[in-house]
């Protein structure tokens, strides 16, 4: 991994927070240095969050609400721009049939962080990012919900005014109320308690290929092509997710956890009836207004069977 003046040689010269990304990305690129290496980051818990006053929902809107009178052009004609990503990053491409999130735990060790997988698909946005962090391993899981909350931000930075992006705890992703896709973590062999030489974050998002059915025969999947996001290839996406993602560690670094965790619980569907946090290790804690008694729903067994993806297409579920 990059030394940490190299990272800041690297990042002060990139201009890698650019003026139109989402304004959480309003911090300064010395202070990003050590993001990918997930260093300093508080492993303590903290208290719960009331998500009451937050109105994230999984409703799916009406099928006419965002089309366009005109066709529009599909993600599949921009497959290849520039993917903008900052210099710490270093890219490896695979042909369309290529596994981003296997091929990055195969070659984590040699490459190290900052290396990004990318799939170069028509049809989902496929990627992985290598990451070594230097906390223990059940604290350093919780990048988890950095990278998904870097994800949201990069769609909500490139998608139509109003659109919901939202969260089913722990790993799949909606817009719209339809699931686009989600989220994978991976690490090596390692005791709970020592620090494991990397981790793997990946993500898959579906651009195009619904079925041609019926309006609404598929209300609960989506595609961003279908939902506005005329202008975002898969190179713009996976470059903006890769700002965000380390103004999110930074966060992290810098404030405590807590930063992630409130970015990352509104997205969850709205319940005014529970208080929601993250503990030390990734857990979810979900407690009933006015009960003393606390759920703990588990992260690494809630990750193992992926939610979001059908293993049988390689992609989101339908």
């Amino acid at each position: 991994s990059l030394p940490l003046q190299a990272w800041r040689n690297a990042l002060s010269s990139s201009g890698m927070l650019r003026s139109q990304e989402h304004t959480n990305t309003r911090r300064s690129d010395a202070a990003m240095v050590g993001c990918l290496l997930l260093c300093g980051a508080s492993t303590k818990s903290v208290s719960l969050i009331n998500t009451t006053d937050y109105n994230y929902t999984n409703k799916k809107l009406g099928s006419g609400e965002l089309m366009a009178e005109e066709p529009r052009p599909r993600v599949r004609d921009k497959l290849a721009p520039e993917l903008g990503l900052p210099p710490p990053y270093r890219l490896v491409t695979l042909r369309e049939a290529g596994d981003a999130f296997r091929h990055a735990q195969k070659i984590a060790a040699k490459e190290g962080a900052g290396t990004i997988v990318w799939v170069r698909r028509y049809d989902l946005v496929e990627f992985a990012v290598v990451l070594e962090p230097e906390e223990p391993l059940a604290a350093a899981r919780r990048t988890i919900y950095a990278g998904l909350c870097a994800v949201a931000d990069a769609l909500a930075t490139h998608a139509p005014p109003e659109t919901l992006i939202s969260f089913e705890w722990p790993d799949a992703i909606f817009v719209q109320g339809g699931l686009v896709g989600g989220v994978q973590l991976a690490w090596p062999e390692s005791e709970e308690t020592a620090t494991p030489d990397w981790l793997v974050f990946g993500a898959m998002l579906r651009t195009a290929g619904l079925p041609a059915e019926e309006p609404g025969m598929r209300p609960n999947s989506a595609a961003l092509e279908d939902e506005g996001f005329d202008d975002l290839g898969p190179g713009r996406l996976i470059g903006s997710f890769a700002r965000h993602f380390m103004v999110h560690i930074d966060a992290w670094q810098q404030e405590g956890f807590r930063r992630v965790m409130e970015s990352y619980l509104p997205r969850l569907p709205a319940d005014e009836h529970v208080e929601r946090s993250i503990d030390g290790v990734g857990d979810l804690l979900v407690r009933k207004k006015g009960k003393a008694q606390v759920e703990r729903r588990r992260l690494v067994p809630a990750l193992a069977p992926v939610s979001w993806f059908d293993p049988d297409t390689g992609s989101p579920r339908l």
